[in-house]
């Protein structure tokens, strides 16, 4: 069964993460990204393999991949694909939440010793798209793609925004949940102590007439 390790990303959905891990054959690597719903997620990627006659990581043949599975806050899998040694992945959020992003191994046997190193990039909402293509597609000039980008940006923090009030939302709900919880328990713990206390002075009365002392 594949080992699966969680590493916490505490992203908003103007900021871009990356970094590297090491994989082995039958390991999973899952991260959490906290993202606001209807919002675009890409993730860029590329795997190397050790390379013990260079004494340096190199790409790996093209039989080697990555499988890519994407669960939603209830986990439903809205992605799951498998892609060459190096690409990109694309997908858009639709319940505001925790995202799990998990990578493996499409191979069981593979021809280099060791782990796989796989370089990971991930943008969240603005960060995740390319203004260039944009502005080649739609023909747009600077000052349009300048207030595109700007326009792009107040609906990311309108919905930043609504997710942060979600969140405290809940925070709150659980909060009062939790104590409500207290008090009912603090209630019970004093019945119990009355109750407790009500019943040694019974069985004391019982024992001292029992000895003929009162």
């Amino acid at each position: 069964m594949a080992s699966v390790s969680l590493l916490v990303f505490f992203s908003t959905c103007l900021k871009a993460s990356a970094l590297y891990f090491h994989i082995g054959e039958t390991e999973k690597k899952c991260f959490i990204e906290e993202i606001p719903d209807e919002t675009m997620v890409v993730g860029n990627y590329k795997v190397q393999a050790y390379d013990h006659n260079v004494k340096d990581y190199m790409p790996v043949s093209p039989g080697i991949g990555m499988h890519v599975e994407v669960k939603d806050p209830s986990e439903r899998i809205i992605l799951s694909r498998t892609y060459a040694a190096e690409g990109r992945f694309t997908f858009t959020s639709h319940t505001a939440g925790e995202h799990f992003i998990c990578l493996n191994s499409n191979s069981t046997a593979w021809l280099y010793a060791g782990q796989l190193r796989v370089h990971l990039h991930i943008s969240v909402g603005e960060h995740a798209v390319d203004y260039k293509q944009v502005q080649a597609k739609d023909k747009l000039s600077e000052l349009q793609l300048r207030i595109r980008q700007l326009l792009d940006q107040v609906e990311q923090i309108v919905k930043e925004q609504n997710y942060q009030r979600y969140r405290e939302e809940r925070f709150r709900l659980t909060s009062e949940s939790t104590n409500q919880r207290v008090l009912w328990w603090a209630v019970a713990q004093t019945l119990i102590l009355l109750l407790t206390g009500f019943w040694q002075m019974q069985h004391l009365k019982s024992f001292f007439q029992a000895k003929k002392l009162v």
